[in-house]
C-alpha cells in the first residue's frame, strides 16, 4: 500500500508539473506561456528556413538559386552564434551610462541565463532564442536588395557588421529599455525594428552596389514561381509566431495579433490583386503572394494594438501602398531592389508603425474595434512619437549602412565581375547548380 501510494503521489506531481500554466506556490513559470512561446519560436525559425529561403530562391533567376538558399542558410547559423556571443547582450542588457542607445556585455555568452531564470513568466533562456529568430530573420530579408551581384564572402562580412551596430542597438531602443521605448513608441513585433531596418538596408545596398547587368532591358522573370508560393504560404503560417508570439505569453493579445494579422495578409492579398487586375488586365500568382507580404508586414508593428476592422484597413492600405511603391522604384527611380524588400518591408513597415499611431489612440482605439486604446496619448502625441521612431530608425539605418558597404567595398570589394555575373553565382561561388538535369 505504501509503495502504491508513493506510484500515486509521484503520478500526481508529474501529472501538475506537465499541465500548462500550473506550478508549485511561489513559482512564476508559466507553463502555458512557455508552451505558446517554444511554438512561436519554431513558427518564426519556420519563417525563414525554409520559408524565406523558398520565397527568395523561386524569385531569382535559375543560375542563381542556391546562392540565395545559401545565404539564408549561412546567416541562420553565423547570426545564431552571433547573438549568443554579443547580439542579445548589447540588445537586451544594461547599458549603464549608454543605455539609452545600447545594451552592455553582462549577458555575453548567455552570462547569467541558467534554467532557472526567468524573463517574466518564461524562461529567460527562451526569451532569449525568441530574440534570436528575429536577429535571424532581420539580414537575411536584407539579401532581397542584392540578390544575384554580391559576393558571398562580402555578405557574411556585411551582415556580422551590420548585425552588432545596426540591429542590436535599434532593438535596444525600441524593445530593450532605449530611448524610443521610453518615449512610448508602438512597435509590437517589428515595424521598426524588423522591417525597416532591413528595407533601408537592402535599399542602401542596391544603390551602393549599382543595378544588376541587364536591368530595365533584359526580362529578369521569377524562375520557379511554385517555389516562391510554397515559400509564401510557409511565412503565411510563421508569421502567428511572429506577432502572436510577442505577447510573450498565451493571451488575449497573442490571439488578438494572431487575428488581426490573418485580416491584414488576407486584405492586402486582395488589394494587390485588384490593383494589378485593372491596371494589367489579369491578376498574376507573384502579386497576390506579394500582397500577402505586404500585409503581413505592414500589420507587424500594430499587431498588439489594433482590432479586426483596424487591421482590414491596414491590410487593404498595404496592399495598394506598396504595389505602387513597387512600381515607382523599379520603374520610376530605376533601382535594382532586386527582390522588392524596401518597397514591400520598408513602406509596409513605415505605414503599420505610422497606423498604430492611429488606431491605438484614445480619439480612435474603441471605435467600432479598429483599435483598444491601451495608450493614454492623443492621436497626435502618439503620432509624433512613431514619427520620431521611423524618422531615427531610417537615417541611423541608412548612415549607417552606406559606412558599412562603403568600408568593406574598399578592402574586399562587395560584387562580382560582370562575367562572372553573366555566368550565375551559382557556379562561380558555390561551384553547384541548381538544376541539372
Amino acid at each position: 500500500m505504501i509503495a502504491k501510494s508513493n506510484k500515486c503521489v509521484s503520478l500526481l506531481g508529474f501529472s501538475a508539473l506537465c499541465l500548462p500554466g500550473l506550478g508549485w506556490a511561489g513559482d512564476e513559470l508559466s507553463g502555458s506561456d512557455t508552451s505558446w512561446m517554444l511554438t512561436s519560436t519554431a513558427l518564426v525559425l519556420f519563417m525563414t528556413i525554409p520559408g524565406l529561403s523558398l520565397f527568395y530562391a523561386g524569385l531569382v533567376r535559375s543560375k542563381n538559386v542556391l546562392s540565395v538558399l545559401m545565404q539564408c542558410f549561412a546567416l541562420t547559423s553565423i547570426m545564431s552564434i552571433l547573438w549568443f556571443v554579443l547580439g542579445y547582450s548589447l540588445a537586451f542588457s544594461d547599458g549603464g551610462a549608454l543605455n539609452d542607445w545600447t545594451g552592455g556585455l553582462s549577458n555575453m555568452l548567455f552570462a547569467g541565463i541558467t534554467k532557472e531564470s526567468l524573463s517574466g513568466s518564461i524562461p529567460e533562456s527562451l526569451f532569449a532564442m525568441f530574440q534570436m529568430t528575429f536577429a535571424i530573420i532581420t539580414p537575411a530579408l536584407i539579401v532581397g536588395g542584392f540578390a544575384e551581384r554580391m559576393k558571398f564572402s562580402s555578405m557574411l562580412v556585411f551582415s556580422i557588421i551590420w548585425s552588432l551596430v545596426v540591429y542590436s542597438p535599434v532593438t535596444h531602443w525600441v524593445w530593450g529599455g532605449g530611448w524610443l521605448q521610453q518615449m512610448g513608441l508602438l512597435d509590437f513585433a517589428g515595424g521598426t525594428v524588423v522591417h525597416i531596418t532591413a528595407a533601408v538596408a537592402a535599399l542602401v545596398a542596391a544603390l551602393v552596389m549599382g543595378n544588376r547587368k541587364g536591368f530595365g532591358s533584359t526580362p529578369m522573370p521569377p524562375h520557379n514561381l511554385t517555389m516562391t508560393v510554397a515559400g509564401a504560404g510557409m511565412l503565411w503560417v510563421g508569421w502567428f509566431g511572429f506577432n502572436g508570439g510577442s505577447a510573450l505569453a498565451a493571451n488575449g493579445d497573442a490571439a488578438m495579433a494572431i487575428l488581426v494579422t490573418h485580416i491584414s495578409a488576407a486584405a492586402g492579398c486582395l488589394a494587390w490583386m485588384l490593383c494589378e487586375w485593372i491596371k494589367h488586365g489579369k491578376p498574376s500568382v507573384l502579386g497576390i503572394v506579394t500582397g500577402m507580404v505586404a500585409g503581413l508586414g505592414t500589420i507587424t508593428p500594430a499587431s498588439g494594438f489594433v482590432g479586426p476592422a483596424g487591421a482590414l484597413v491596414i491590410g487593404l492600405t498595404a496592399g495598394v501602398v506598396c504595389f505602387y511603391a513597387t512600381l515607382t522604384i523599379k520603374q520610376v527611380l530605376k533601382i535594382d531592389d532586386s527582390l522588392d524588400v524596401f518597397p514591400v518591408h520598408g513602406v509596409g513597415g513605415i505605414t503599420g508603425t505610422l497606423l498604430a499611431g492611429v488606431f491605438a489612440s484614445t480619439q480612435l482605439g474603441v471605435f467600432s474595434g479598429f483599435g483598444f486604446a491601451d495608450v493614454n496619448e492623443t492621436m497626435g502625441d502618439q503620432l509624433y512619437v512613431q514619427f520620431i521612431g521611423v524618422f531615427a530608425t531610417f537615417a541611423y539605418t541608412a548612415v549607417a549602412t552606406f559606412i558599412i558597404l562603403k568600408v568593406i567595398d574598399k578592402v574586399m570589394g562587395l560584387r562580382v565581375t560582370l562575367d562572372e555575373e553573366t555566368e550565375g553565382l551559382d557556379l562561380v561561388l558555390h561551384d553547384e547548380r541548381g538544376y541539372d538535369l
